[in-house]
């Protein structure tokens, strides 16, 4: 027996499925991530098979058939593609990077709401906003984290509970957290944080404006792939930031 639901969606990628039809995975809002199988979505002709497209914020109507893993697309109709994405290397980069945290990171059939309107959101300004693609990345990085239970922790060092740790050579554990000047050297240290790095952190988690150097940028997302690789061993790192390079 199957149902037939109506929800917006995020095409997080889409592969060859028999001789004419593909397979989609889609974030959707109102049930998480799902895959499902558009029937002839191969031929040059499908007006569906252009709009079922990575990247592509939609308004689908599917079969959704109980107790199956793959449902079946009736309908879509494209909400946004964001064009300049698609036009510019260093902005698909970092979409194309969102779209693999989302499909790699999430549970099959497990809504997040927020995650969802996050992902639509950041989507929409790496499309039309002037502000480098790396923060804009490096703000979604941070928020996805906290969405998926991986939240970084910078309030206080983890050896000796100090605050305050502003203006100060620190270093990060990855099974205790960050480290203070001195409680660094007690402790094997899996991420050097230096103060530059620690404000911009700081600012990516709680929305505050601050300093934004693109090269401190890069190295932020590099320290949360390497937290997120080590609290999650079966993810290997973000391949889109490594293929678009």
């Amino acid at each position: 027996m199957s149902e037939i639901i109506k929800t917006e969606a995020i095409v997080l990628g889409k592969l060859n499925y028999g001789d004419t039809s593909c397979i989609a995975s889609l974030y959707t809002k109102e049930y998480g991530k799902i895959s499902a199988i558009l029937k002839g979505g191969r031929n040059p002709r499908s007006k569906m098979g252009l709009i079922v497209d990575p990247l592509n914020h939609l308004q689908i109507v599917i079969y959704n058939k109980e107790n199956g893993d793959i449902q079946l697309i009736s309908s879509a109709d494209i909400i946004s593609h964001f064009g300049k994405i698609k036009e510019d290397f260093n902005k698909l980069k970092y979409s194309q990077a969102i779209l693999e945290l989302v499909k790699k990171l999430t549970l099959e059939h497990e809504a997040n709401e927020r995650l969802f309107r996050g992902t639509i959101r950041i989507l929409g300004l790496i499309d039309s906003s002037n502000e480098p693609d790396e923060i804009l990345f490096g703000r979604f990085f941070m928020f996805f984290l906290k969405e998926t239970g991986f939240e970084l922790q910078f309030e206080e060092c983890t050896g000796c509970g100090k605050t305050n740790l502003e203006n100060s050579e620190l270093s990060y554990n990855m099974e205790m957290g960050i480290l203070c000047h001195n409680c660094r050297v007690n402790h094997i240290e899996s991420f050097k944080i230096n103060a530059e790095l620690f404000e911009y952190l700081f600012c990516l988690k709680y929305s505050k404006p601050g300093k934004m150097n693109i090269g401190t940028a890069e190295r932020a997302i590099i320290f949360m792939e390497k937290y997120l690789m080590h609290h999650f061993p079966e993810f290997k790192g973000i391949q889109s930031l490594q293929l678009f390079k």
